[in-house]
């Protein structure tokens, strides 16, 4: 992502269900910022049986360092429930038109992956009735929390 003209790294982290579990911006993109990654995430929600990553060396470092190179997954296809949730942040990136900071791009990145989880609906999966019945429940609870 360019920051102010300057290239930045979003670093994410998204459980199986698609769910935005961290978000970290970082200016360098090499091991000293994977491990750092790595160690916050696993601080926060604990060691994971499997970490599906891409084929980044820096990844690899981190594991290798961690002690946890065979929870890495690599593969073609794994990696695209990550991929695919850049897309509605990405979406809203150019709305705003960039940003100016990376404190402004690290605030958005976390506060838009818990929006977007909290309103995220799996459509496909349930039915209309349904569908609406957890969008209305999760909009009262929305509402809720702003008034606050």
């Amino acid at each position: 992502m360019k920051v102010n003209g300057r290239r930045h790294y979003l670093w994410r982290a998204v459980d199986h269900e698609g769910e935005v579990l961290e978000a970290v911006v970082t200016k360098r993109r090499n091991k000293a910022a994977a491990l750092k990654f790595l160690k916050k995430l696993m601080k926060r929600h604990g060691n994971a049986e499997t970490v599906v990553t891409d084929r980044f060396a820096s990844y690899r470092a981190a594991f290798r360092e961690l002690g946890a190179t065979e929870k890495q997954q690599m593969g073609r296809w794994l990696n695209n429930r990550v991929e695919n949730s850049h897309l509605p942040f990405r979406r809203r990136e150019r709305a705003m038109q960039r940003f100016r900071r990376m404190r402004s791009l690290q605030k958005f990145a976390a506060v838009h992956s818990s929006v977007c989880n909290h309103f995220n609906q799996e459509r496909s999966l349930t039915s209309r009735d349904t569908f609406k019945l957890t969008r209305t429940a999760a909009l009262a609870e929305w509402r809720e929390l702003g008034a606050a």
